[in-house]
């Protein structure tokens, strides 16, 4: 038995590009403004964690890259499902070092709580075949 749930193609398309900005954005800090986002890891509660993966400018970089190319791939829906995944594992160890532990970024936890969750949507879901179905459904 297989569980079908209609949903519009638009709402999906909007999902994508609002949800790949924000990681557009991020990638952006991560790139040209290496020194402030280093000084977040830095000022951060579990700041040791980011330490495991290297030197944090290294780390920063690092992330931003694939952030990038992940997050274009999602806002104009190439591979989905691997461009949210990507995403997901980067968003996962920046939540955990900058925003796990303090009080004053709880609001940003949560922001990123909510983004894996549209993540999961992405990767849980097979939207490749989303034009098929639709014109089928036409």
């Amino acid at each position: 038995m297989t569980n079908t749930l209609n949903v519009n193609r638009n709402s999906i398309i909007v999902l994508r590009v609002l949800l790949s900005g924000i990681f557009i954005v991020a990638s952006f800090n991560h790139l040209f403004n290496l020194e402030k986002t280093v000084h977040k890891i830095n000022q951060a509660r579990f700041r040791e964690l980011a330490y495991l993966f290297g030197d944090p400018s290294i780390t920063v970089i690092a992330s931003g890259i694939p952030m990038l190319i992940a997050g274009i791939a999602l806002m104009i829906g190439y591979k989905t499902k691997y461009a949210a995944l990507i995403l997901a594992l980067i968003l996962v160890p920046i939540t955990i070092t900058i925003q796990v532990g303090q009080m004053v970024t709880i609001g940003p936890l949560f922001k990123n709580i909510a983004l894996l969750g549209g993540l999961l949507f992405f990767i849980m879901n097979n939207l490749n075949n989303l034009k098929t179905k639709q014109n089928e459904i036409n």
